[in-house]
């Protein structure tokens, strides 16, 4: 709701963050200023520290928002609808394009493990949206077991970890596994590649 002095406060939190998720995600936590971020949000640094309290506030703001965002978009993909192989290739393929379309992400989940998850261990807005994505994973493979499609005793939580490392991986070390093999690995026909690879083992690994 606008106030009346023509301030919007809700407009103003998203600007913040949206600014403090760039800057967090070029610079990390530790290069990020918060002189930048104000000024890239078009805000004092006094409504910065009003809503997030300091900038070790600002990034777990921004790591919770971007936890929501993924999971928010993978209750989207309605995989309770679908047939058990099926759920699990069309998660695969959702991550492996996330990934792809949100570097951001990515970097800020680098920079969260170089400080060994400090600040997702105080969140409990974290753990929540994960407890649904394993609850969803565990109804699959469960109803993959009851049709004689996959193999019993599959963790959802290892499933999960196995399905984001793949894209994980070959992303954050892209660079460095392009230089060895001497291969393109950003290239379009390679991407695919990749996502077909990481989809047919992932399903191969579930069957009985």
């Amino acid at each position: 709701m606008k106030k009346a002095n023509g301030r919007d406060p809700e407009r103003t939190r998203a600007s913040i963050l949206a600014s403090a998720t760039a800057e967090f995600a070029r610079y990390g936590l530790g290069g990020a200023r918060v002189d930048r971020i104000a000024e890239r949000a078009g805000a004092n640094k006094r409504m910065l520290y009003y809503y997030f309290g300091d900038k070790e506030g600002l990034f777990l703001a921004a790591l919770e928002d971007r936890y929501a965002h993924i999971r928010n978009a993978e209750r989207s993909l309605k995989l309770e609808h679908l047939d058990p192989q099926r759920a699990v290739r069309r998660l695969v393929e959702f991550t492996w394009r996330y990934f792809l379309e949100h570097p951001e992400f990515m970097t800020l989940l680098n920079s969260e493990n170089l400080h060994q998850g400090r600040h997702v261990r105080r969140s409990r807005r974290v753990h929540e949206m994960h407890s649904h994505l394993v609850s969803m994973l565990r109804d699959v493979l469960r109803r993959g077991e009851r049709q004689g499609l996959f193999r019993k005793g599959v963790d959802p939580v290892q499933l999960y970890i196995s399905i984001a490392g793949e894209g994980y991986f070959y992303l954050s070390n892209r660079y460095t596994l392009s230089r060895i093999f001497a291969r393109d690995l950003m290239a379009p026909r390679a991407l695919s590649g990749r996502a077909r690879h990481i989809s047919d083992m992932i399903v191969n690994a579930l069957r009985r």
